[in-house]
């Protein structure tokens, strides 16, 4: 699964939900991503080689923690 902004660092990602972003996933050939709960991403997007993947946690639709 991947965000909706392409970030090119996990840190990047932590940044921006810490700043009150709102940060929302999808998963292009894979159904829908829970909207509340854990879900597993992967960055930066396809076809760059991923060099990062976070546990993030949705509510409502958004990620509100990333670890």
């Amino acid at each position: 699964m991947y965000t909706s902004e392409n970030f090119k660092s996990k840190k990047a990602l932590k940044d921006a939900v810490k700043a009150g972003k709102r940060v929302e996933i999808f998963a292009p050939g894979l159904g829908t991503p829970k909207t509340n709960g854990v879900e597993f991403l992967e960055g930066p997007h396809f076809p760059a080689a991923h060099s990062w993947y976070a546990r993030v946690e949705m509510l409502d639709g958004g990620v509100v923690k990333v670890s």
